[in-house]
């Protein structure tokens, strides 16, 4: 197969913000350099969050000061929970805003505050003010194959939020597995409804592999035609709202069914190993990939 497909590494932002060990920003930095040296063009670099309710995400300004100017095509992206987050990431330079609308109420509430309702209204307000500034923005409807708190989440209130926002000037949609709830034969069912709703829009998929399903579901997305993935490098991750959820699919365990099937991702498997090698131990464990445990397939000459 020749065909691409475009892998956003959340490792920084979604995989760092439920860690126990705190990364300084000038870690952070590192972190964002080594994943881009191994190939990676968008990445969600941080979180414009409360720092009191999530600490590992402090510092995000500073982040974006000190980085590099991205190499040609590459695209640093700011998580926004709200319309203050926005204002920060705009502020801060981020070529891309990650807009997050919940589910559910309950996850809403307890996640950023808000129900469902506003979280869509404040997003109708963060597009138009995003179309002033030249921003894309992406909507990503978190816990969208089930909540933590109110259990399932079905079709009618997935496509209730779809038919909210499709009107829109979004650049990307995303649907989020935020606890790893999802099956691959609901993913290819859900993917189908959104992409009917939202003929116009990429589609893009989150998945965490809390329950091991993660890599099915990804195969699943692209057997349905998305060509959009997160991944977290290392597989490291969680949300700080979630319990029990752990990390995104592991970056380099994504890359490497891909390219063993013939797909194009334009990674650096060995250096994207490296890098998860690295944070595994700036957090003072092995990053729980596959791929730092078993290496690639088939193995280099020695």
């Amino acid at each position: 197969m020749s065909r691409r497909i475009e892998i956003v590494e959340v490792g920084p932002r979604d995989g760092l913000q439920n860690e126990a060990v705190v990364l300084t920003p000038e870690d952070r930095v590192q972190f964002i350099g080594k994943l881009e040296a191994a190939g990676v063009r968008r990445i969600e670099a941080v979180s414009f969050v409360n720092p009191k309710r999530v600490p590992q995400m402090a510092g995000a300004e500073a982040i974006m000061q000190t980085l590099p100017s991205a190499k040609s095509g590459g695209r640093r992206i700011g998580l926004v929970l709200n319309e203050r987050g926005f204002e920060r990431c705009v502020e801060a330079r981020c070529d891309e805003a990650n807009v997050v609308v919940c589910a559910t109420d309950a996850f809403g509430v307890r996640n950023q505050a808000a129900t469902v309702r506003d979280q869509i209204e404040a997003l109708a307000r963060i597009v138009d003010r995003a179309e002033g500034v030249g921003m894309p923005v992406t909507a990503t409807i978190s816990v969208a194959f089930g909540c933590p708190f109110a259990g399932e989440v079905t079709e009618a209130q997935l496509l209730a939020i779809l038919r909210d926002i499709v009107s829109l000037k979004l650049d990307e949609v995303a649907l989020a597995d935020t606890i790893g709830a999802a099956d691959p034969w609901t993913v290819r069912r859900r993917v189908e409804l959104a992409k009917a709703l939202t003929p116009h829009l990429p589609l893009r998929l989150h998945f965490h592999d809390t329950r091991r399903t993660g890599l099915a579901n990804a195969f699943a997305g692209v057997e349905a035609g998305v060509d959009i993935l997160d991944a977290s490098c290392g597989g490291i991750g969680g949300c700080p709202f979630a319990p029990k959820a752990t990390g995104n699919i592991a970056t380099e365990d994504l890359v490497h069914m891909l390219h063993r099937a013939g797909f194009e991702t334009g990674f650096d498997l060995d250096r994207l190993i490296d890098a998860a090698n690295w944070i595994g131990e700036k957090l003072g464990r092995p990053a729980p990939s596959a791929l730092t445990r078993a290496g690639i397939f088939p193995p280099h000459p020695t």
